[in-house]
């Protein structure tokens, strides 16, 4: 899957889910498709809001696992910063990544970061 998003277009937030989730009708086990769209949705939520540019999201599945990424436009590889989790309703995204993904990470990437994460799946 590879869906580009445009800057501050938060209304493409669910429609990449529903891509998602199409992508994944027959992969992980019960509950790893919804677990794969929140933190899909935090990613990319977190790239419109946090940037000024659109981003470009790429998921790929085998049967073990998913990955997705989210590239962004900015450089720099700062890490974005993890909040507490009781900081309020906001900025609990990567706190959400952090603790339901298997793993994940911030990486550069030519003009911008790609921040991405995986999860086993397990096959169906």
């Amino acid at each position: 899957m590879l869906r580009k998003v445009g800057c501050a277009d938060l209304t493409a937030v669910p429609e990449v889910r529903h891509a998602l989730r199409e992508l994944l009708r027959k992969w992980g086990g019960p509950g790893a498709s919804d677990v794969a769209e929140l933190l899909t949705s935090e990613l990319v939520t977190n790239a419109l809001v946090h940037t000024e540019h659109g981003a470009v999201v790429t998921a790929t599945v085998v049967p073990e696992q998913l990955r997705v990424e989210v590239r962004d436009f900015v450089p720099g590889l700062k890490r974005p910063p993890v909040p507490p989790a009781d900081d309020g309703t906001h900025g609990r995204g990567l706190v959400l990544v952090q603790a339901l993904a298997d793993s994940w990470g911030v990486e550069e990437h030519g003009v911008g970061k790609v921040v991405w994460f995986e999860l086993n799946g397990g096959g169906a």
